[in-house]
């Protein structure tokens, strides 16, 4: 959400997290509040109090950041990162009903008869 405009903040509730709920296929879910454009502090409109209660009452990971001067920025995902590798059933295998493991697969190896120089 944008900490500088009030619908933003509003609409997580009022439709955000109805849909989470609705189209998660997996229970154990990561979910992560993110408020930005924390650098327009003197715009602020959602206090940071505000979003860390929302936070805490949908169970979610909680930071404000602002993606214009990076702060906060690549914590965001390496919170969300660290979570997922704490929470075991994210990591089975097949839990997003895939059977494969992405990071272990290797590429095609090129068809000899096909490729052509120059």
């Amino acid at each position: 959400y944008d900490v500088t405009r009030r619908d933003t903040f509003t609409n997580l509730s009022d439709i955000w997290a109805k849909e989470i709920d609705l189209y998660s296929t997996n229970q154990d879910c990561i979910k992560m509040l993110v408020g930005n454009k924390v650098d327009k502090e003197s715009e602020r409109v959602v206090t940071k109090k505000e979003g860390l209660d929302f936070a805490r009452e949908y169970g979610c990971l909680f930071l404000e950041c602002s993606a214009k001067t990076r702060v906060n920025v690549e914590q965001c995902f390496e919170e969300l990162v660290l979570k997922i590798l704490d929470t075991p059933s994210l990591l089975a295998e097949g839990s997003a009903g895939l059977k494969k493991n992405i990071f272990k697969q290797k590429p095609p190896e090129p068809d000899a008869s096909t490729s052509a120089c120059c």
